[in-house]
Order: structure tokens, then sequence, then C-alpha cells
């Protein structure tokens, strides 16, 4: 059971990595889709994506004909990218964070941990489904089914201190200059 509430803590903490106010990593990259040989692809998947330096990321396609393709999905992506062509590679230049920049970024940040604390509710529900389908079929006491019931809400309760606990850590790492 644990399993699944532990792949929404990491899928969390994955989405979270992008989101880094000191030195720019290339997962601020990660959810960028590329519209490049008529379908559109994880740039990641399209190009090399390495850090220059603290403000600085590369980015090298492995097939310089979706150049103009990836410059475009970078400008259009909605987050201020402003790509530099530079003959094969595109270089994006990321600003010191404002105050309020990193508002924005705590902002995201308590969006996706929202977003885990409802898939951990939709887990919690259908975890109580199958236990009333169990109870209602005689397959579990009504001991059985309370007992049961406590130990489901206490793995939720625990999971849900989880999310609370890394957004607190993260929105400190995030506010610190």
């Amino acid at each position: 059971m644990s399993d699944v509430f532990n792949s929404t803590i990491e899928h969390l903490e994955k989405e979270l990595l992008g989101l880094h106010p000191g030195r720019v990593t290339p997962a601020v990259l990660d959810d960028i889709k590329v519209k490049a040989y008529d379908t559109e692809t994880e740039l990641n998947q399209l190009a090399s994506i390495t850090s220059q330096d603290a403000q600085t990321l590369l980015v090298q396609p492995w097939d310089a004909s979706i150049l103009k393709d990836i410059e475009t999905a970078l400008r259009d992506a909605g987050r201020d990218y402003n790509p530099v062509v530079d003959g094969t590679t595109i270089r994006l230049v990321f600003p010191s964070l404002t105050e309020e920049k990193r508002k924005e970024l705590v902002k995201r940040m308590q969006q996706r941990c929202e977003e885990a604390h409802v898939s951990i509710k939709r887990i919690r529900e259908d975890i109580m489904n199958d236990l009333k389908d169990k109870k209602k079929n005689g397959e579990v006491s009504e001991d059985e089914f309370f007992s049961e019931q406590k130990d489901a809400q206490s793995i939720v309760d625990e999971y849900n201190k989880k999310i609370k606990d890394i957004a607190q850590a993260k929105e400190t790492e995030l506010m610190t200059i």
C-alpha cells in the first residue's frame, strides 16, 4: 500500500527539483515540450541540456534542423525564457531572483504540493472504497474494517505530513537569499 504513496512523494520531489533559486539546473526544462517531426516531444529527448554556470543553461540539439522548433518552444513556455541562438546551440540566461520571483516560485511549489495532497486523497478514497466493498461482500469483519480504516488513515496522515515537511523545507530554500 505504501508503494503508491511513496510514488506520489517521489513524483513531488522530482517536480520540485526544477524550482531551485541559487543555481539553475537542467531540471527546470523537464516539462518543456517541443513540436518537432510532427509530434510533441520532451526537450530533454531532443537535446543535451547542461549548466554552463550558475545562471546559464546551454541547450544543444542533437539535430540542428530543429533548433528553431526548440527556440519557439522555449519562448512559448510562458516562463519569461529569452533563448539566444548561438550557432548550433541555445543559451538561456536566468537573471538573479528578485523577491517577487522567489514568491512566484513558492506559489508554484505550493501548487505542486497541493496536487500531491489531492493525489494522496484519491488514493485514500480508493482504499476506503475497496474496504467498504470487502465489508459488504463479507470478506472482512466489522472490527477488521474499522481497524484497517484506521490504519489507512494513519498512513495518509503520515504522508500528508511528509508533503507538508517537504513544502516547508523547499519554501525556506526558495526564500533564502
